[in-house]
């Protein structure tokens, strides 16, 4: 099976992780899209952080209804210490030998991939799938994957631009403003009945 992994904080998830999803599931002929929040991402602390249990709920629930193209594996939330997408890799491939990973990855986290932990593992372990952006050009993503080995199998896809971002729906929970249309409603139910973000008022 050809597996896409799609990692981060997803704090919250939103329109705009599904889109990535389902973009690279069609243009890439996958056969899933697994989310894969973080516990502990090695290169920022999670903002305003509502606890990893409550990402990981969040993820499930904004997949609900299209479990046939996505899946939600708490793979990260589950070990100790620090998120490296090198020993998420390591886990899967042991687990599933004969499934092919694709790593989901905007062109501006793959301009960066040198100055991972173990870069050409990961590039051994997945393919690196690369969703075009603006603000980073391909020339410095070519860039960075020259320098790698395994670096020349990245494949790109296409993305809209949608500017829809976690740290935007925060500030706007925060507000007491609404973020529906930004995030399927299973999601908004539940930062409203949990109050995560410090919600202050009605969200829809």
């Amino acid at each position: 099976m050809r597996i896409g992994i799609l990692g981060g904080t997803f704090n919250p998830p939103h329109l705009a992780h599904l889109i990535c999803a389902q973009e690279a599931f069609l243009q890439l002929g996958l056969d899933r899209v697994v989310l894969i929040p973080a516990r502990i991402p090695p290169h920022k602390p999670v903002e305003e952080e509502p606890g990893p249990e409550h990402r990981l709920e969040l993820c499930r629930l904004a997949i609900q209804g299209d479990e046939h193209r996505f899946a939600v594996s708490d793979l990260e939330i589950a070990r100790e210490g620090p998120s490296y997408t090198v020993d998420t890799l390591e886990e899967l491939r042991s687990s599933a030998p004969d499934h092919e990973l694709f790593l989901i990855v905007g062109a501006d986290i793959a301009a960066g991939l040198p100055d991972w932990r173990e870069p050409e593992r990961v590039l051994s372990l997945a393919t690196l799938a690369i969703a075009k952006r603006r603000g980073t050009s391909r020339a410095d993503v070519d860039n960075a994957m020259r320098v790698l080995r395994g670096g020349e199998r990245a494949q790109f896809f296409r993305m809209p631009r949608i500017a829809i971002s976690s740290t935007m729906l925060r500030e706007r929970v925060r507000a007491g403003e609404s973020i529906r249309y930004y995030v399927p409603d299973p999601v908004i139910k539940y930062i409203d009945r949990h109050h995560l973000y410090a919600g202050v008022g009605s969200l829809t």
